[in-house]
């Protein structure tokens, strides 16, 4: 019987309840499928269930920023003159819009490299295509599901930010977003759970060297994106190559550390994990804003946006991965053994 309903932050519409078995005679339970293999089952459930989780996190995200841009073209407040104008047309709230934006675009283009690896995994006539599709379905799928569920809280946060005040009143409908997000970093493992697994099972895989070939893919995209003509390309290949220099180091630096002190290794890997999304992330979107500079047969407009918006990434957001470098080789530090001499004042 129904012991209790659970009471959550938000998602009303999907209850969770308190069940007691055996109370009354005893419970009868029949196993289902081979003895000791359960856990398998499980996990063949859980990898695709975490892709999608991560979908999730980047359609809630995109939600929560339409909401926000129309807001923002709405509003009307301040103004160099005597008329007021849109919100959108303040930097900071065009950074906020251009931050949303960006992010979700490149939690998408994981999830969809990730989603394209997984269906070839399945379907490729080729079995070494088939071998290689799903060693990248396996890397990419932690990072799918946490780098695009951590971008559906921070976007959604975003959101209401856009909003000002308004944002916390209910009306609006801003903050329903944030209270939907707020589960799927929880969802089908943490997101902790999810650096983990990155860090001490596919790190390791071949040896090392599945992470060193995904590395080298993604600098092949950035040398193209460098020997582009295309103006707007320079600062961004640069950004990229950095980033993809502290992928590299970091990921050398946790195979390394994961031989002699795989705490020490755990204690970096959701700093890692966020240094791999915001590094693919931002390689993926430069490769699409070159395709579409090559493409463009007069449809300039949807090549500038690309263009800009990768910049925007690039140059806003990847420069993050420097300091993400610093916590995973050197900020273990606080983490292990430290952190007892901090709880125990």
């Amino acid at each position: 019987y129904c012991a209790k309903l659970e009471h959550k932050i938000g998602i009303h519409a999907s209850p969770t309840c308190v069940m007691i078995f055996g109370d009354e005679g005893g419970a009868t339970g029949w196993l289902v499928g081979k003895p000791n293999r359960g856990l398998n089952a499980m996990f063949t459930m859980m990898i695709a269930a975490r892709l999608a989780v991560g979908a999730q996190g980047v359609g809630i995200a995109d939600r929560a920023f339409q909401h926000a841009l129309n807001y923002s073209r709405d509003r009307k407040q301040g103004g160099n003159g005597a008329a007021m104008v849109p919100i959108i047309k303040h930097p900071d709230v065009a950074r906020m819009l251009l931050n949303m934006k960006a992010k979700i675009a490149a939690a998408r283009c994981i999830s969809l490299t990730a989603g394209v690896a997984m269906d070839l995994w399945f379907h490729a006539r080729d079995e070494a295509e088939r071998q290689q599709a799903g060693t990248l379905a396996a890397l990419l799928t932690p990072v799918a599901k946490a780098f695009g569920t951590d971008v559906g809280v921070e976007v959604a946060s975003e959101g209401i930010q856009v909003h000002g005040g308004m944002g916390y009143v209910e009306e609006t409908g801003a903050a329903q977003y944030l209270r939907d997000a707020r589960i799927a970093p929880i969802y089908e493992g943490t997101n902790g759970i999810q650096a983990i697994d990155l860090v001490t099972r596919k790190l390791p895989m071949g040896g090392g060297q599945v992470i060193a070939g995904y590395i080298a893919e993604l600098t092949a995209i950035v040398r193209d994106v460098q020997a582009s003509n295309e103006p707007s390309f320079g600062l961004m290949g640069e950004r990229l190559s950095d980033a993809l220099q502290a992928l590299d180091e970091t990921s050398r630096w946790l195979l390394d550390a994961l031989k002699d002190s795989p705490n020490t290794a755990m204690a970096g890997a959701t700093p890692y994990l966020r240094l791999f999304g915001l590094a693919a992330g931002g390689v993926y979107l430069a490769k699409g804003a070159l395709a579409s500079a090559r493409t463009a047969n007069g449809d300039t407009r949807t090549a500038k946006a690309r263009i800009a918006l990768a910049r925007h990434f690039a140059e806003h957001l990847v420069p993050e991965t420097g300091g993400l470098k610093m916590a995973v080789i050197s900020g273990h530090a606080t983490i292990v053994g430290a952190a007892e001499d901090v709880f125990a004042a």
